[in-house]
Order: structure tokens, then sequence, then C-alpha cells
């Protein structure tokens, strides 16, 4: 039985129910905890009844905890989000004395495959973290932003991962905002000194774990016998940080701030599943292709011109920075 938990509100619903459904199809036996950061997102999850989901209201989180009401006074919300990170696994660990070993994951994460090869590649240590894994050319950016993400971290129950948990949900009690301050980052900075500051601290290297467009430029991304490799490893899990939809029909996969030009063969097996999870939850959020084949070239230069007088970008930016979904396919 693998733990995970996560946090997400009515925002993020979506892609937490993508995560979630992505957890289904790949991982055989687990139990899903989540925090939710509403009532409505609490409420609509309460009537979804979904199994291996256990729900945490947001008023319970908090009701025993004054450092976290307190902080939640001097931040902004997605700060106050960040600030919860590490409180949600102790939440779970004394909450549920089954839970062996729990592992935080971030609600815009999608899996592709088994995530088996994590836990085994843990082992018996204590605490697993991953990093960015920044390319050379992109090194300023692990200067700002740190060593290691917080979207998928691992703690057994002993007390070096404890002693971890605690550590860190002091700092991020202390200090934990939207920007670079000295050493601090929100909750993510912090982790850069856990492999000497803690004991049985494992930096999984699996490179298939997430994949994430910080960090494309490092690897050769093949598609073959219907799965994503990278280099030699299956892609387990892709990091959707940054992708959001611009309009009906047209996405920003936020790889250009990265200088990623991807391929129409890497947009349609990483990113069109994920859309397709997102269209088959929330259809009603827009989450819909433009379908009329006799239209297609008037539509698409009609979705340009109007992204291009709304956003304020040329033209040239624009077929560089976005895609559009015909027929459910991706096209650039």
């Amino acid at each position: 039985m693998n733990y995970f938990c996560t946090y997400f509100d009515r925002n993020y619903l979506p892609r937490g129910l993508a995560l979630y459904r992505s957890l289904r199809k790949h991982c055989s036996e687990f139990r899903l905890w989540v925090l939710c950061m509403d009532e409505a997102t609490h409420e609509v999850l309460t009537q979804l009844k979904l199994p291996e989901v256990e729900l945490i209201a947001l008023k319970d989180f908090e009701r025993n905890d004054e450092s976290l009401r307190s902080a939640k006074q001097n931040r902004s919300q997605v700060e106050y989000y960040f600030t919860c990170t590490p409180s949600l696994p102790l939440y779970v660990l004394n909450h549920w004395p089954e839970v062996d070993l729990i592992t935080y994951l971030d609600a815009d994460l999608f899996f592709f495959s088994d995530p088996g090869p994590l836990f085994a590649e843990l082992g018996t240590g204590s605490i697993a973290i991953i990093g960015h894994r920044f390319p050379p050319r992109l090194r300023q950016y692990r200067e700002k932003y740190g060593i290691y993400n917080v979207g998928w971290l691992s703690f057994r129950r002993n007390e070096h991962a404890l002693a971890c948990l605690n550590w860190w949900r002091e700092q991020c009690i202390a200090w934990c905002y939207d920007r670079e301050e000295e050493d601090r980052f929100a909750d993510q900075k912090y982790l850069d000194d856990w492999p000497i500051r803690f004991h049985n601290v494992v930096v999984l290297e699996h490179k298939g774990a997430n994949l994430a467009r910080w960090n494309l430029a490092n690897y050769r991304i093949d598609f073959r016998n219907g799965k994503c490799w990278v280099d030699e490893d299956p892609l387990i899990f892709f990091h959707f940080q940054g992708f959001r939809q611009v309009m009906r029909g047209m996405y920003d996969p936020g790889l250009w701030c990265y200088q990623i030009r991807p391929s129409l063969q890497m947009l349609n097996g990483l990113y069109f599943p994920y859309i397709k999870a997102l269209r088959e939850i929330a259809p009603e959020r827009s989450l819909q292709s433009l379908r009329y084949k006799k239209k297609k070239t008037g539509l698409l230069r009609k979705a340009k011109s109007t992204a291009g007088r709304v956003l304020h970008i040329g033209r040239g930016i624009l077929a560089r920075r976005y895609f559009y979904v015909l027929d459910n396919r991706i096209i650039m």
C-alpha cells in the first residue's frame, strides 16, 4: 500500500482530480489524503465519494494549530498554501498510525507509469527528495528556486523523517513568502541542505521522475510502444507547473521561458493526455477542442488574432509560445 497526500482549492480541483485518476490507472494500491483548501472543494469531493481518497477539511486541519493560524494572517493565499506543505504529511502521520511512509505530491503532477521504481530506489531510506535538475544554461534558476523541488517528497515514520518535517514546518511558519530573500524561497529552498542536515536522505535519480519544463533540455524524449522514455528510463510522472489554458482550444505549456521549442510529437505525447484528462473531468471549463473541420484555418487565424489583441504579444512570439487543440490532436 502506498500512501500519498496533496492539497488544492477550487481553482486546482480539475488538476487534483487528474492526479488522482492517473494514480488509479498506474498505482495498484494506494490511499490519497486531500487537504481541501476551501469549502467548495470539500463539498465537491464529498459528493464524488472517490475510492482511495481521504478528505481533510481546512477547519479540521487548522483547529488545534495556533501557529499555523497565526501565520495565515501575515501572508498571501498562495504563501499560506506553501506554509501548509510540511504540516500536511505531519498531520497524516499524527492521525493515521497505520501510515508507515507518506509521500507528498503537488496537485499538478500527472502519472504516466507505476511509481514503484521510486519506492524501490528509496529502499530503507527515511526521506526522499528530487532535484530540479536544471540544465547548465539555466543554472541561475537553481540559485533562485533551490536545488530540490517540492513536487514529490517521501517521509518514513521514524525519528529522522519526523525531525526533518518538524524543522521544515518551523521554518515555513516563521518565513514562507513567494519571493527570494537571502537563502530562502517559499517552502522550497529550505530543502537545499537536507542531505547534510538530516540522516538517511535519498536523492531520487530516476530520470522519469518529476520531468518538467525546467529540465526537459537535459534529456532525449522518445515515444515508442505506447510509452514515453526519458533517455533510457520510462516516464513516471510529469510536473505540469506553469501549464495553463489561454482561451478555448489554446494552451500555454510555459516552455518558452525555459527556452524549450517542443516538437509536435512531444506535445501530443506529454501534453495531450493531460488535456484529455482535464477535459473529461471538467468540460464546463471550456477544456474542449475546436471541432469544426471546415473552418479550421479561419478559426485558428481568429484564435491567434484574438490572443494577440488580448495578450498584447506579437505573432512570431505567439507561434512559439502557444499550441492549439483541433480534432483531438495538437497543432502549432
